[in-house]
């Protein structure tokens, strides 16, 4: 399965990624702050239909020693981002809109086997955004997938640098 992100309609981008199961760990990661701080970010989410997202993002956390962001992205550390939850039915679907662009991401947990196919969508986003949010999601599901397999992750920064130009020319192309 190619990691990279699709452009599956002009504005929505898709990620799956194959994870070791059950479904019930991997919905645990995505719910809850303590686990989700570990590939993603931290924060209290009401998992209901209107619940509120709080997303704290430390990615100098999920980064060696050293590896810092690149000038552009010095915001980054520390930001947190606001949403609201649009569908919850655990343990298979989340969805909350993203921030105040507009955009809405959801992740759908479809037991394989032993595994568990996790399917991101990232939807409603601007031709600005997609560089930036492609890079984002293959970075942090990177982390994520050696959470889960208890390898030493990838860093943060090293990574989210390298795959920045890689999604730059590839959707520029689309």
């Amino acid at each position: 399965m190619d990691d990279h992100a699709k452009l599956t309609r002009p504005d929505t981008l898709t990620l799956e990624r194959l994870l070791p199961g059950p479904v019930e760990r991997i919905w645990a990661y995505l719910t809850e702050s303590g686990k989700r701080a570990r590939w993603l970010a931290a924060g209290p989410m009401g998992l209901f239909t209107g619940g509120s997202v709080t997303l704290e993002f430390h990615h100098n956390d999920l980064s060696e020693p050293g590896d810092i962001a690149p000038e552009r992205h010095a915001d980054a550390e520390g930001a947190v981002l606001k949403g609201t939850v649009t569908r919850c039915e655990a343990p298979r679907l989340l969805a909350f809109t993203w921030g105040e662009g507009g955009s809405e991401v959801t992740f759908e947990l479809t037991p394989e086997d032993d595994q568990v196919r996790l399917r991101v969508t990232h939807q409603r986003l601007s031709d600005s955004e997609k560089t930036s949010v492609a890079t984002g999601w293959h970075t942090h599901l990177a982390i994520l997938v050696a959470e889960l397999n208890e390898t030493t992750p990838p860093s943060f920064w090293a990574l989210h640098t390298e795959l920045e130009a890689c999604y730059r020319k590839q959707l520029s192309m689309n």
